[in-house]
């Protein structure tokens, strides 16, 4: 599934081409993905300007001055900018079309969304956006915020990570990769952790984001940039997806568990309780 980073290479790709040109036609070619498509969504865009491109964890936020449209990707989504008149694939389902070109959506899974959010409405009232926690990329993420809201908890810190209710966009990716470059042991509890642990690891995620973002984020499956081509960050990866090869940094085999039903990844050398 496409992460933070990988939804924010998204957004910085469409963004630039985009904002300030009018919508001149919609073409669906399917009823729903994981929930129906707005039928009047043809009626709702053409003729109107984007405004903006924005994100909120893993959802972009297309304004158009009458509405949003919210877009999260799924588990194998893109959106691709294409010259007017690309011939679809099977699994290209929405064309945003400008002069010239057009934005094209595509969803093997088809487990994204596709929703409007009317101009009157508050965005951040969404069902899908209200209940969504901290942006790890924002000012307020800092060691004490994460160090406050883990006061009590008797959760490790891994599956804590990847709570959208607490934090947004850290998925299994760039959770594993961040308690790594922290030392941190996937298995610590959150709540027995020190101030000063909690500084050193809301420090990393915020560089892992940033360095993934930085290298197109990660091609894993389907995702690919809004140009077609791919990210590198993969090359990277400390631990990720590298169970049994050898540590980067100790030379020791990097080893696997389960946690919440997903698989982490660590170095039981380098990462500490």
């Amino acid at each position: 599934m496409p992460e933070l980073p990988e939804v924010e290479v998204t957004r910085r790709g469409i963004a630039p081409p985009l904002i300030g040109r009018r919508i001149s036609g919609v073409v669906q070619r399917c009823a729903r993905l994981r929930y129906p498509l707005p039928a009047d969504l043809p009626q709702l865009l053409t003729g109107r300007t984007l405004r903006d491109v924005g994100r909120r964890g893993k959802y972009l936020l297309l304004d158009f001055g009458n509405g949003t449209l919210l877009i999260h990707l799924g588990m194998s989504g893109s959106l691709r900018i294409l010259p007017r008149g690309t011939a679809p694939q099977k699994h290209d389902h929405l064309d945003l079309e400008f002069s010239g070109t057009l934005l094209r959506l595509r969803d093997p899974r088809r487990f994204g969304a596709v929703l409007w959010i009317p101009e009157n409405n508050d965005i951040s009232m969404h069902p899908l956006l209200k209940s969504l926690g901290i942006e790890p990329l924002s000012e307020a993420f800092t060691g004490q915020w994460l160090f406050s809201a883990t006061r009590g908890r008797t959760l490790a810190i891994k599956p804590l990570l990847m709570d959208s209710h607490l934090i947004v966009g850290i998925g299994n990716i760039y959770a594993s990769e961040s308690l790594f470059r922290a030392s941190i042991d996937p298995r610590t509890l959150a709540g027995k952790m020190s101030l000063p642990r909690h500084a050193r690891l809301a420090a990393e995620i915020r560089e892992t984001l940033q360095d993934a973002i930085a290298a197109g984020g990660s091609s894993l499956r389907d995702f690919i940039h809004s140009d077609g081509s791919s990210g590198c960050f993969q090359q990277q990866y400390f631990v990720y997806g590298r169970d049994g090869e050898a540590c980067r940094v100790c030379g020791r085999a990097i080893r696997s568990l389960r946690q919440g039903q997903r698989a982490t990844f660590f170095c039981g050398h380098c990462q500490r309780r």
